[in-house]
């Protein structure tokens, strides 16, 4: 699979590779923070973010969408989809 940026507007790439570890949950978090219902964020990295997955299930329940689109080891993408939340 390409890792490439993805076509469809409502899909947009987070590289966690580029950011400092110290750095990158957060940054998650603001970047998912911002998605709009229907919006995806193709989310890059380096490892299998499982504790990651597992916080922001908590913070965003039903809401939340998560497709692994690559699995292997040092080379992982995962969509986090954001579904359902009331418009603002």
């Amino acid at each position: 699979m390409s890792i490439d940026a993805p076509t469809e507007a409502h899909v947009h790439t987070f590289d966690a590779r580029g950011v400092a570890r110290r750095f990158r949950h957060s940054a998650i978090f603001a970047a998912i923070g911002v998605l709009r219902s229907g919006e995806t964020m193709r989310f890059i990295n380096d490892h299998d973010p499982i504790p990651l997955i597992a916080q922001l299930r908590e913070r965003l329940g039903d809401y939340l969408t998560v497709t692994y689109r690559q699995r292997e080891p040092g080379a992982i993408v995962i969509d986090f989809g954001i579904v359902g939340l009331p418009a603002e």
